[in-house]
């Protein structure tokens, strides 16, 4: 039996770890990360955590599995490979035994987020969050029970059973979405090797193969810490950004998509029928502000503003969808009997809603800024956000950080 934190010998293990060395160093000189959207010069508004990442909510822990092989022309069911699993653990390796207070909303619903149902009847998130591509679902679901039933007991309730969440967004354009290469090891990885920290970010585990706003796209976090007179609590954010069209693209208020029109992606991939918007995003927020799952619904909901800012418009073809939860209460999923919760007030939740806003609009510009140029399938070529052009528009708005570095 496979025991958490042990990760078996696999066929694809060299596979994955080519796509972990490549992403690490694409476009950074001497082994440097790529920057993120602040050390650009772009400002935000609110204050984040120490790490601006979903892991700034004490222990959230977060995994990816990258898949990146073969170029050159399609031939399904060899590649080329640009996919990949990113997992969200809320309270990492206590999440099965501890579930907690959970929500989820769909601001347009042309996407898939499995188990979503009971998450909303029962008010818990019962397991970890699995993010990969649309035609990964199924897999991803059957691994994530196989992982439950090898990881540890029987839930508190005392049953072997499980629901997972499991959400995705489509990478047919750069990815062979239909050569099944995400398997049941790559979903393994991803959940054993969640760690919290730093996050890494853009074409990583399911963000691989990701357009947005017709740049390259992929894994994007922030965070936001409230100040003492607002409880102090942390907002944290993760996001599979594959959505958006180019000319809507706003990044702090500044119209950066129409300045930078040329070699947008989304014209082969992710626009319908008149240029309408068909991607897609996944939202994860992870807070420690004690909320119940109706509050942690209104939360889920303030995640469409954020994405607003950034120029998001959820067309019909587009599949938004968002889950929320809080790892506060960790005893509220209590044996029979009487169970005691805290909750913030309705009248104190306001800046909480702001938060959420505020970090889902700054993770969508980190997945920007991360994701570097790629190519994949029949050599299509999707360009990453050009950092000079992005600090060019910037000043040119008066809206540059340090406008003289």
């Amino acid at each position: 039996m496979r025991h958490w934190g042990q990760t078996p010998f696999s066929p694809h293990a060299s596979l994955i770890l080519l796509g972990a060395l490549w992403v690490a160093a694409a476009g950074a000189p001497h082994g440097q990360a790529r920057p993120r959207a602040r050390g650009l010069g772009v400002p935000f508004d609110g204050t984040p955590g120490p790490l601006n990442a979903i892991t700034d909510v004490a222990g959230v822990t977060v995994g990816h599995a990258t898949i990146i092989s073969g170029d050159g022309p399609l031939v399904v069911g060899k590649g080329p490979v640009r996919t990949g699993v990113t997992a969200v653990l809320p309270r990492g390796r206590d999440t099965l035994q501890k579930p907690s207070f959970g929500a989820w909303f769909s601001l347009n619903g042309n996407g898939e987020m499995t188990g979503t149902t009971w998450v909303e009847e029962s008010g818990f998130l019962e397991g970890p969050v699995l993010i990969t591509n649309t035609h990964s679902v199924g897999v991803a679901r059957d691994a994530a029970i196989a992982w439950r039933l090898e990881a540890g007991p029987p839930d508190p309730s005392g049953f072997w059973w499980a629901l997972p969440v499991v959400a995705e967004t489509w990478d047919g354009y750069l990815n062979d979405i239909n050569g099944m290469h995400v398997k049941p090891e790559h979903v393994f990885r991803a959940l054993d090797e969640a760690a919290g920290g730093r996050v890494a970010e853009g074409s990583v585990g399911g963000g691989t193969g990701m357009v947005c706003y017709g740049f390259k796209g992929g894994i994007g976090t922030a965070s936001r810490r409230l100040g003492p007179k607002d409880g102090g609590y942390t907002v944290g954010v993760l996001l599979q950004a594959n959505f958006g069209l180019r000319r809507h693209l706003m990044v702090a208020g500044v119209p950066v998509g129409k300045e930078i029109a040329e070699n947008d992606a989304r014209d082969g991939a992710g626009a319908g029928a008149g240029g309408a918007e068909t991607g897609s995003v996944i939202v994860v927020v992870a807070t420690d502000a004690p909320l119940l799952p109706h509050q942690l619904k209104r939360l889920a909901r303030r995640v469409s503003l954020g994405l607003a800012r950034t120029g998001a418009m959820s067309g019909n073809g587009s599949g938004d969808i968002f889950v929320a939860f809080s790892t506060a209460n960790p005893g509220a999923f209590a044996a029979p009997g009487l169970a005691k919760v805290e909750m913030v007030s309705n009248e104190d939740i306001s800046p909480l809603f702001d938060a959420t806003a505020l970090a889902t609009e700054e993770a969508v510009v980190n997945a920007l800024v991360a994701s570097d140029t790629m190519t994949g399938v029949n050599s299509r070529r999707v360009i990453g956000l050009p950092h000079d052009r992005l600090r060019e528009v910037l000043r040119k708005y008066n809206r540059l950080v340090n406008p003289a570095s």
